[in-house]
């Protein structure tokens, strides 16, 4: 209405313009010659006057060349008699055509439509004037209401069958689903579906899509709003916005109401810098306040998202409101393969495509990466003009996603090139003779992303627990890449920055998380601290006195110690596999699986397909994942070198 309304407004002001350029021209005098009457009177003397067209006091005179002539008399008499007075014979009148001509009266004509504008125009700038001031108080009247979007259950997009890899988290939702359907069949058995149902797990997991798809199968109104859509500088706003939402819910029941990232507005209570007046507070207090107030009639489900459950308040948590939790967790080998098929539909593809082999490939990988990989695959065939999409782009896009393109234009020297390729020869050769690491299936010293070169190893099967000896073989295989720069240059370089983070951080955890210290024992040290406020971890409280402290130290430096001892002793006495490995990455860059046994057991022009000795090694290219704690990964990605000091 309000564009409406600016539209007429400039309707009215080009109608005016218009008008008063049109009467401006209409006002400038013809392009004709001008002449005094005495002039006129010389030309009717002549015999030159055929006619003339009386206008008021204005004489219009025909000549007979065709041409005209304008002369003004005085308005004291006619023309006749002023032509008379100047000499011109009665004879000579009856000889020309005199006609009298009423004149418009311009002026009248003029005032009165420029009256009639001024009051249209007036009309019109009060108009418009009032309807910003209208639109000034809805948006005032508006900043309390909800910004929730309300999507209709008539044509949904997405269904279960859109889902995949979350099949226990899925059935958990059917319930909702039914009970959307058919509430009848709960109430007559005297059972109460929850209230809230919250959806937990890692970012990418799914937890938005499973939410639109329990709206798509029950044909159910969908309103979708993030946490922090709620929150403003003013006071009040966010209970407002509360408010009116489960107004609006209720208006629509039976519905879902969908909150997205609610530890945005869902944190813990008076943990943060402001008092019980903080206004996520009262936000917060407003959406526990709505979500006991329901009736038990009223079929509306509240359905919230976030991977910070662990912050919440507990109010949120208790039976009665969010009573509810479903975990979607990283999917396994067959949920990727699922994924996979999912996203792969619609999409061209050759004939050789293994979704089960590219599963394998992507440990750790939720349903976004999937999708990110996917896609990028489909860039890349479009990218090299071909119509389908191969497994070659598939493994490509695997490495780009999480490394970033390669880098072959990048310019390194002789000597560089030669410690990257003794480098990640060294994290290859311990984690081929070490028995708890994961196979080697690529080695290369191609530059990607931020890496200088990388060493991927590809575990054989599904891990959730990792086992003490596990956590000993991967941080000697992180330590490889430095102790080969240790044995062959006798001096170290910053390429191995990442890998000492990772292993300093996998020895502390090994200590003061997993009680794996043979001299500390089965305890855990340090409680972690964390201000909601900042929404981040920022420290750790140490329930320990400085005596433990340094126990720690000395018992994490021991740890270390020993795996690079181990590291040590194996490329000591695999020196010169160490050394043909290194020189044939000079040559080719680039080892994979199968080449890489060959090269080790000095047969490197062996064919990729025939048997090795070692088991269950496929030239399946794995993603090169960052470790965590939980599950640390056997992968190097060695940083590139940090540029000297000046």
């Amino acid at each position: 209405m309000q564009r409406s309304g600016s539209s007429f407004l400039y309707i009215v002001i080009l109608v005016i313009v218009v008008f008063l350029v049109w009467s401006f021209y209409s006002q400038r005098t013809e392009s004709v010659t001008q002449a005094s009457l005495t002039e006129v009177a010389t030309q009717i003397q002549e015999g030159n006057v055929v006619g003339i067209r009386v206008e008021g006091d204005r004489l219009i005179v025909e000549l007979r060349n065709g041409s005209e002539i304008i002369s003004h008399k005085g308005s004291e008499s006619t023309a006749t008699e002023q032509l008379r007075e100047l000499g011109i014979s009665a004879e000579q009148l009856k000889s020309i055509d005199i006609t009298m001509v009423q004149p418009p009266d311009w002026m009248t004509l003029l005032s009165a439509g420029g009256s009639i504008l001024l009051v249209v125009a007036m009309f019109a700038i009060g108009y418009f004037m009032l309807r910003q001031f209208q639109g000034a108080n809805n948006q005032a009247i508006a900043f309390g209401k909800s910004r929730a979007r309300m999507y209709t259950g008539d044509q949904p997009s997405i269904t279960f069958e859109d889902v995949a890899g979350v099949d226990e988290a899925q059935e958990e939702l059917c319930e909702v689903v039914e009970f959307l359907k058919e509430p009848e069949k709960f109430v007559q058995l005297g059972a109460r579906i929850p209230k809230g149902v919250l959806l937990m797990g890692a970012p990418g997991t799914g937890k938005t899509l499973l939410a639109k798809a329990v709206s798509g199968e029950a044909g159910v109104p969908f309103f979708s709003i993030s946490g922090s859509e709620f929150v403003e500088m003013f006071v009040g706003v966010g209970a407002s916005r509360v408010r009116d939402l489960f107004e609006q819910a209720k208006r629509h029941s039976p519905c879902i109401v969908f909150l997205d990232e609610i530890d945005a507005v869902g944190r813990h209570r008076g943990a943060g810098l402001g008092g019980s007046h903080d206004e996520r507070e009262q936000t917060l207090n407003q959406i526990l306040v709505e979500m006991d107030g329901f009736d038990t009639d009223t079929n509306v489900i509240i359905m919230a998202a976030t991977n910070r459950p662990d912050i919440l308040d507990p109010a949120l948590l208790r039976p009665g409101r969010f009573d509810r939790r479903v975990v979607l967790d990283r999917p396994d080998i067959k949920g990727r393969e699922a994924i996979l098929a999912i996203h792969i539909r619609g999409k061209p593809l050759t004939q050789d495509i293994d979704l089960k082999t590219i599963a394998k490939s992507t440990p750790g990988f939720v349903g976004a990466d999937i999708e990110n990989l996917v896609n990028e695959a489909a860039i890349l065939a479009a990218r090299r003009n071909i119509k389908v999409i191969g497994m070659d782009e598939f493994q490509e896009s695997i490495e780009r996603v999480i490394a970033g393109p390669e880098r072959k234009s990048r310019l390194i020297s002789d000597e560089e090139k030669r410690i990257t390729a003794y480098h990640e020869a060294g994290h290859a050769v311990v984690a081929h003779l070490l028995p708890h690491c994961d196979p080697v299936h690529k080695v290369s010293i191609v530059a990607r992303g931020m890496a200088a070169g990388y060493t991927i190893s590809l575990p054989e099967e599904e891990r959730r627990l990792v086992s003490k000896a596990k956590l000993e073989n991967d941080l000697s295989y992180a330590l490889g890449g430095r102790t080969a720069e240790e044995l062959v240059f006798g001096d170290v370089t910053t390429g191995a920055a990442n890998d000492l983070e990772r292993v300093t951080e996998i020895a502390r955890s090994m200590v003061t998380r997993y009680g794996m210290s043979e001299k500390l024992g089965p305890m855990t040290f340090g409680q972690k601290e964390e201000l909601v406020f900042l929404g981040k971890e920022i420290g750790e409280q140490r329930d320990y006195s400085e005596a433990v402290a340094q126990e720690i130290d000395n018992e994490v430096r021991y740890i270390i110690n020993k795996a690079h001892e181990r590291a040590t002793d194996i490329l000591t006495r695999y020196r010169e596999q160490l050394d043909r490995i290194a020189q044939r990455l000079i040559e080719v860059e680039t080892l994979d699986a199968n080449e890489f046994v060959a090269v080790f057991e000095g047969h490197p022009n062996a064919s990729p397909d025939a048997p090795q000795s070692t088991p269950s090694i496929s030239g399946v290219k794995q993603p090169i994942r960052k470790p965590t704690l939980e599950s640390p990964a056997s992968s190097a990605l060695d940083r590139p070198p940090a540029p000297a000091p000046a």
